[in-house]
């Protein structure tokens, strides 16, 4: 039966080593979950693979879409749901890994179908944002979809605005198109997880962080800039050093805000995960990435 193993976990825990093992065993390619390094132009702060890691295996959704290109969970799992009908009429088994919780779940479990917001609302909503502020947003929110209000993140902008779009182009709440119900898929699905003692990960995460920065980081950050506003660069590593390019942030300083950032969403990654019983974890700590590959083929 065709196979897709999923391999996630936290940021910095190890998965890109892992799945490029796993892939070359598996001779299979690599279908990236990471809402970020889909993006071109910012490989440092995303961490995204190599150019020799890119040669050595085939990778999907790395680098494909421009920064100021608008992209959804839902648009992934219909193409994820595309290529791996093509991928498994010649593979057996593919593997898809990556940090990005929504993403996963989108392949693994199906995303609700929610209507396709159209340019002119959402640059409407945009202008509002920017105009009233946030509160007065969620105080809309609040009178058209008070189920949703109740449970979503009131400090994330990006959520309150999706929500208002959502029921300005369908004259719905967003609630009421949220079913989760699991959808079917024509494969199998492994999940396996990698994990690592909390403090080990943490210090792995504070290096990855100073090997950025000594990779070009900054300079990656000032070339894009000019394009700060785009939600694509609404993310750890790029907000901090623009804090910096603003002139508001010593550099050591935006740096550590970085490592803590980065810190704090590995703890939500890890959070989001331990809530999936399918998951099977590894020890990061104490096998080899060539251990961690014959175990998940063992599973097979």
């Amino acid at each position: 039966m065709n196979t897709l193993i999923v391999l996630i976990g936290p940021t910095g825990v190890g998965k890109t080593e892992l799945s490029l093992q796993l892939a070359k065993l598996l001779s299979s390619p690599v279908i990236s979950a990471d809402s970020r390094q889909i993006y071109r132009d910012i490989p440092i702060g995303t961490a995204a693979p190599t150019p020799e890691e890119l040669q050595a295996v085939r990778h999907y959704f790395i680098g494909t879409k421009n920064l100021d290109q608008y992209y959804s969970a839902a648009q992934y799992e219909a193409d994820v749901m595309q290529l791996t009908g093509e991928l498994f009429k010649t593979h057996d088994n593919l593997l898809l890994t990556g940090g990005s919780m929504l993403y996963v779940d989108a392949v693994t479990k199906g995303i609700d179908d929610i209507p396709t917001v159209d340019e002119e609302t959402r640059s409407m909503l945009k202008e509002r944002l920017a105009n009233e502020g946030l509160d007065s947003l969620k105080a809309e929110l609040r009178l058209v979809d008070p189920e949703y209000y109740s449970t979503v993140d009131l400090q994330n902008p990006k959520r309150i605005v999706h929500a208002l779009e959502i029921y300005y182009t369908s004259g719905r709440p967003f609630s009421s198109f949220r079913t989760n119900t699991k959808k079917e898929r024509p494969f199998r699905i492994l999940k396996f997880g990698l994990r690592r003692d909390r403090q080990v990960l943490f210090e792995r995460i504070n290096r990855r962080v100073d090997q950025m920065m000594a990779d070009g980081l900054l300079d990656e950050v000032r070339r894009v800039y000019p394009l700060r506003h785009l939600n694509s660069l609404n993310t750890v590593g790029y907000k901090e050093l623009f804090h910096y390019l603003d002139g508001e942030w010593p550099l050591d300083m935006a740096v550590e805000r970085i490592k803590k950032n980065t810190r704090v969403y590995a703890k939500k990654q890890m959070t989001w995960f331990a809530h999936d019983p399918e998951i099977l974890w590894l020890d990061a700590n104490t096998l080899s990435p060539n251990q961690m590959a014959t175990t998940i083929i063992s599973h097979l």
